[in-house]
């Protein structure tokens, strides 16, 4: 009984931090938007930039992380809203998550 509270716990956690990452960046929130506009189509970062008027290296940020901009465990792809699909010639392609999904509707339903 202990460990489903502590996995419910842990689940709210992950939900909070999501959500807390996309009001502090509005980077990270058009490239959810964006990501889910096109879903279930993934897209690469130079169109992601393109469609969401950030540059490619904040979109990079957003997505992986960047040392001092945009730190690593707060990245789309470490908060489980974003995944990672490797192309044939060294191509990323990103997508949204179904949880990614949720977050968001989470996220506007809020405003």
């Amino acid at each position: 009984m202990q460990n489903t509270d502590s996995v419910d716990m842990t689940i709210e956690i992950q939900r909070s931090l999501a959500i807390r990452a996309l009001r502090r960046s509005n980077v990270r929130r058009k490239i959810t938007e964006y990501l889910n506009e096109i879903s279930p189509n993934c897209s690469y970062t130079s169109e992601i930039a393109y469609h969401t008027g950030a540059t490619t290296s904040n979109v990079i940020g957003a997505l992986r992380g960047i040392h001092l901009r945009y730190r690593e465990e707060e990245s789309l792809l470490q908060l489980n809203l974003v995944e990672e699909k490797k192309g044939k010639t060294n191509i990323r392609l990103y997508m949204i998550t179904p949880f990614g999904k949720e977050i968001l509707h989470t996220f506007h339903d809020r405003r």
